[in-house]
Order: C-alpha cells, then sequence, then structure tokens
C-alpha cells in the first residue's frame, strides 16, 4: 500500500488529487471545533454512559458528538437518507423510474437526499439533545434555542455532505466513505493518545500492558480476517455465444459474474444495531419501570441480547442482498445476449442457480458479520479485553481503504494506458 501511495504521489494529477482530498478532511477536522450554543456538554457525558447507541455516533463523528459542535451529525443524517432513499425505490413506481432513467434520474434522487438529509439532521439534533436534556435555559427562550440547535447541527451535516461530495467529485473518490473513516481514525487515535498519557502518570501493572497486548492482537487478527472476507468473491463463469451481425462477428468470449462475500457491507450491522438500541433509549425516559430495568440489567448484558442481534444481522443481510441482487433480471439479460453458464440451461435453470449460489454466499456473509458485531462483547466477558472500537467500525476502515486503495490502483492504471497512446 506504501508503495502504491509513493508511486501515485510521483504522477502530478493524482498528487493534486490527493493533496486536495486531504485538505478536504483537514478542513473537516477544522469545522468540527465550532461548539453550538445552548447545550450542556456535561448532560450529553452523562447520557453517553447510559446510553451505549451514543457511543457509535461518537465514533463515527470522531469524538465531535460527545463535544456537540456543529458536526455533531456528522455524515450520518446522509447516511440515513442514503438508506431510506435507497429503501423507497424499490416501494415508490416514481423513484424506480426515475433510478432507471440514468444519469439524469440518479441527479434527481441525489437532490431528494441532500433535502432528506438537510431535514433529518435538523430532527435528529434536536430530538437527541432533547432526549438527552443538553438543552440549557437561555435568554432566547425554550423554543428559539432548540431551533437555533437544530439549525446548527443541519447546516454541519449539509457542509459534511458537501465536503463529500466534493472529495468524490475532484478528489480521489469515496468522500463519504473518507469522511466516517476520518472519524473512526481520529477515535482510535483519541484512545491510544489517553493510554499512552496514563502510561506516563499513571503506574503501569502487568494486567494493563497484556490487557493492551491482547487488544493490539485482536484488532490484527480482525483486520486480517474482515480483509480477507472483504476481497472475497465467488466467480460465477459466463460463456457468450458467437453472433455474425452483417460482416462481423461478436461475442464468443469467457467471463464471469464476480459475487462478493460480504456483498452488503457494514448496513446490516447498523440496522441491526439501530433497532436493538432503539428500545432501551425510550425506555430510558422512564427509568424505574419494571421493564426497563429488565432491559437494561438482564436482556442488555446477557448473551440473548447477542443472540436476537445476530438474527437480525442475518435477515438484514438477506434483506438486503434480495434487493441489490436479482437473479432473474441478471438471467434475462445474460439469455438476451446468449451468455450461458457452462452447464446450466438458459432462463430458469440459471435464475435457480444463481439463486443458490447468492444465497450460500450470503448465509457465510451474515454468519460473518453476526459473529464480528458479537465478538468485542464476547471477549470483554471471557478474557476482560475491551475493544475501543465497534465491529462496524473496524469493517468500514477496512473496507474504505481497500476500495481507496483500489481506485488509487486504477488511476494509476489508466495513466499508464494514456503513455502508451
Amino acid at each position: 500500500m506504501f508503495e502504491m501511495l509513493r508511486n501515485a504521489l510521483r504522477i502530478k494529477d493524482l498528487r493534486k488529487k490527493i493533496l486536495y482530498t486531504v485538505g478536504m478532511l483537514l478542513l473537516y477536522r477544522i469545522a468540527g471545533v465550532i461548539p453550538v450554543p445552548g447545550i450542556d456538554v456535561s448532560q450529553v457525558a452523562d447520557a453517553m454512559e447510559r446510553f451505549s447507541m451514543l457511543d457509535f455516533l461518537a465514533t463515527m463523528t470522531g469524538g465531535q458528538f460527545s463535544q456537540m459542535t456543529i458536526m455533531a451529525m456528522g455524515i450520518q443524517p446522509y447516511i440515513n437518507a442514503s438508506i431510506i432513499m435507497q429503501l423507497l425505490t424499490v416501494a415508490i413506481p416514481y423513484l424506480e423510474n426515475l433510478q432507471k432513467e440514468g444519469e439524469e434520474g440518479r441527479k434527481k434522487i441525489a437532490q431528494y437526499t441532500r433535502y432528506v438529509t438537510v431535514i433529518l439532521g435538523f430532527i435528529q439534533a434536536i430530538g437527541l439533545t432533547m432526549g438527552m436534556g443538553a438543552i440549557r435555559s437561555t435568554a432566547l427562550g425554550p423554543v428559539i434555542t432548540p431551533l437555533i440547535i437544530g439549525l446548527s447541527m443541519a447546516a454541519g451535516s449539509a457542509f459534511a455532505m458537501w465536503l463529500g461530495e466534493r472529495i468524490t467529485d475532484d478528489g480521489i473518490g469515496n468522500g463519504i466513505s473518507l469522511l466516517i473513516f476520518a472519524g473512526i481514525i481520529a477515535s482510535l487515535f483519541q484512545w491510544a493518545t489517553r493510554g499512552v498519557s496514563s502510561a506516563f502518570t499513571g503506574f503501569i501493572t502487568l494486567a494493563d500492558v497484556l490487557t493492551t497486548l491482547g487488544v493490539i492482537v485482536v484488532v490484527l487478527l480482525m483486520v486480517t480476517v474482515v480483509t480477507f472476507v472483504e476481497r472475497g468473491e465467488r466467480r460465477v463463469p459466463v460463456q457468450y455465444a458467437k453472433r455474425v451481425v452483417g460482416r462481423k462477428m461478436y461475442g464468443g468470449q469467457s467471463t464471469h459474474i464476480p459475487m462478493k462475500v460480504n456483498s452488503s457491507g457494514v448496513l446490516p450491522l447498523i440496522f441491526a444495531s439501530t433497532i436493538m438500541q432503539m428500545p432501551g433509549t425510550i425506555m430510558a425516559f422512564w427509568p424505574n419501570t419494571t421493564i426497563a430495568n429488565w432491559w437494561n440489567a438482564s436482556f442488555m448484558s446477557g448473551w440473548l441480547y447477542q443472540a436476537v442481534l445476530a438474527l437480525i444481522i442475518l435477515f438484514f443481510t438477506y434483506f438486503y442482498t434480495s434487493i441489490s441482487f436479482n437473479p432473474v433480471d441478471v438471467a434475462k439479460n445474460m439469455q438476451n445476449n446468449g451468455g450461458t453458464i457452462p452447464g446450466i440451461r438458459q432462463g430458469k435453470p440459471t435464475s435457480d442457480y444463481l439463486s443458490r449460489i447468492s444465497n450460500r454466499i450470503t448465509l457465510f456473509g451474515g454468519v460473518f458479520l453476526a459473529l464480528l458485531a458479537t465478538i468485542p462483547t464476547i471477549l470483554s466477558r471471557a478474557a476482560g479485553i475491551n475493544l475501543p472500537f465497534a465491529a462496524s467500525s473496524l469493517l468500514i476502515a477496512v473496507s474504505v481503504s481497500i476500495e481507496t486503495t483500489r481506485q488509487l490502483e486504477s488511476q494509476m492504471l489508466m495513466r499508464h494506458y494514456k503513455g502508451f497512446l
């Protein structure tokens, strides 16, 4: 990777794109130090200790949520808006037709996504601050203060969305993913900084050293496994028959259909974690009820929680795969273009064959995501090792690193061909 980065910096165009991307990421981090008026940060810290779902937001934003800056929502409203619009394209015929119209239709969907992002950022900012009881009484009154908080954080989310689009258009690409990656890396850096400072200011025991080494070993193993699974794919061979059109002969080539092992990415983890944390967040408004005590004391800290979380991850893995991959359409397109899978007849046998392969791969990917989500808790209870990140954070960081490396390699290869031409 470092050799590839060094070679990319030698190319003038790529060097400009890399420096532009680094500048946008620095601007994103600098904007994260501007505080939002009217918020009691101590109440936010107390709420983060009670609600584990807020730790996920803090990790994704690189600690900006815990400080309640204008970038506290980060890019999360845009992610939620993108997921909502992606699901609505399946349910609403108008959006489905827009998606099929090509570039113009995708531009309209992207425009609607921006509008939904600002609205979600405004609503989430007011809802979270009011739910945490973090709004201070000011001279502006109980109505104007929440509006200012909502507008400030919605503006921060819009600014983060704009930065991500600029990185995608003028930088090295994957702008939104790189912003999330920057927040995760910043959170890991803060954890490492706290560990180093405590090592110099406090008394270090053998248990502390062993715990730190255990965290490092587990992180390296998880990164290796995630990288292996993220790059894994099942290649289904496809043979296209020769056909004569006029005086020219077309087809006769062999290719393959790449089917990724983890085609759903990190979305099942995000969906499942949000659903499992939502009841606890709602029950926090009535902390002394019987069901709230059972949920927080027994269910959240027991193995039943991990089992239900794993089942929900499996469900969303299959759900997202069924949306993103349609074996019937793939088989129909292959038949229209004269393509066949060796040993499989065209039409329904081909779609059934692709469906079987997709189900097997999806099962493996779902089990992998479920294990990845439960490993930190298992290690925490069995060996007393507390990982400084969530499973989704690790998966996002590794996925973004792999994808960014691929994009840089493809751009370098394209310029290599230009040199020959």
